[in-house]
């Protein structure tokens, strides 16, 4: 298959789907397509006095089944074609794991690394206020995602209640102090760790058996490899922009952890050997988990991959092609609308908590993450089982289905 755009390669995979539940005919364009898209001129002065002029996007894919909900990432790729597509993501991520959402996404190409704090701040105000027309609590809710983090959330919220007044609830994952929820921040990797759970007991796996390979030590592959690290998993290598750490007996987790959050690299970590990330995705390893940006197992080197698992903790990081070459292979895929749906629905659960003003304990947050994402495997598994397809396929179709019955009811077709 020749390359082709982030949003047409995840109507690849809706297109598999629905010919699969053999959907009909009516539908497939009021579910492919975005209900609305937004883009934005940003400009914003610079501490030495220039003026930068960026692009923003927000994306409401489908709202059928509730308030639009999607991550906001900070980064040079980040153009409609891709928000497009994450909003596309996020309508069947919501829809699989029953959460009431439905599926947005934002986007704002720029490097965040080459600004200050403060140019940081002024861009985040100027797209959120940009934006803030088609946000709301029971409209659009946003939260973090690649170069975003609990301040960029806490920037949103302000610009956004300098004008509605204070609405902790128009954003999720941001800081405790202001609404934010215990075991949101963790909730991505934890959900990543939980969704391989289910799997180890549905496939017959001893997760504690096996070696583990981490491309992306962010917020979500950081906490994924603590929550491995605490079930005694081997965490063998793990990367970043910089480059990947490797330890065939197993990195030290909370020192890789301590190295990153004082501004070093993995590759600075003391006694770990280094290796590229495209290394480290045909490393030998049990599982291999994409947890960066998109498109990093394609076809060129689909066919060398080790791993016995991939679990995409990332936004589609397998293109159409690759995941092709994986399942001619044998190689089980965990897809992203489910391994990484831990973080909507932390967010589900932030935002549920601001509405109601009461907090929970993070301990409930944990027990409820882990049986959204239980339920979510089981259900997947249990249909491709009997439709005999793969693990994809199956949660695209029960996620189609689930916004296509929706639709009907509300009258949209």
């Amino acid at each position: 298959m020749a390359e082709i755009g982030a949003a047409e390669a995840v109507n690849v995979y809706f297109d598999d789907a629905a010919r699969l539940i053999e959907l009909p005919d009516e539908m497939w364009d009021v579910l492919k397509t975005s209900y609305r898209e937004i883009g934005v001129q940003i400009p914003v002065r610079r501490d030495n006095g220039d003026l930068l002029v960026v692009r923003g996007y927000r994306v409401q894919h489908n709202g059928a089944r509730g308030p639009y909900k999607g991550g906001i990432r900070y980064h040079p790729t980040a153009d409609l074609d891709e928000v497009r597509a994450l909003a596309s993501l996020m309508t069947w991520k919501t829809a699989l794991l029953g959460i009431p959402f439905g599926g947005a996404k934002g986007g704002v190409e720029v490097d965040p690394k080459g600004l200050s704090n403060a140019e940081l701040e002024r861009l985040t105000r100027r797209f959120t206020l940009a934006i803030s027309h088609v946000l709301g609590v029971y409209r659009d809710i946003p939260a973090p995602d690649v170069n975003t983090n609990a301040q960029v959330m806490a920037w949103m919220m302000d610009a956004y209640s300098t004008k509605e007044g204070y609405t902790p609830a128009i954003v999720t994952g941001k800081p405790l102090d202001l609404g934010g929820a215990p075991g949101r921040e963790a909730a991505t990797g934890r959900g990543v760790v939980y969704a391989m759970d289910a799997a180890a007991k549905a496939w017959s796996a001893e997760l504690a058996d096996m070696r583990v390979a981490i491309q992306g030590f962010g917020n979500v592959g950081s906490w994924a490899a603590r929550e491995l690290v605490e079930r005694g998993v081997k965490v063998i290598a793990v990367s970043d922009v910089q480059g990947g750490a490797f330890c065939g007996a197993g990195l030290d987790v909370s020192e890789l952890v301590a190295t990153t959050e004082t501004g070093g690299s993995v590759v600075d970590a003391p006694g770990v050997e280094t290796l590229s990330n495209e290394e480290l995705i045909e490393l030998d390893c049990d599982v291999l988990i994409p947890a960066a940006l998109g498109k990093v197992i394609r076809a060129d080197n689909a066919p060398r991959v080790s791993a016995k698992w991939v679990v995409e903790a990332a936004n589609y990081p397998v293109t159409p092609d690759g995941d092709e070459i994986l399942r001619d292979r044998n190689v089980r895929v965990i897809p992203d609308i489910l391994a990484n749906g831990g973080g909507v629905t932390g967010s589900y659960f932030e935002w549920t908590q601001n509405i109601q003003q009461f907090t929970w304990k993070e301990s409930r947050f944990n027990d409820e993450l882990r049986d959204h994402m239980q339920r979510a495997f089981d259900l997947a598994e249990a249909f491709a089982t009997e439709h005999h397809c793969s693990l994809r396929q199956a949660a695209f179709a029960l996620a189609i289905q689930r916004v296509a019955h929706t639709a009907h009811l509300r009258g949209y077709v």
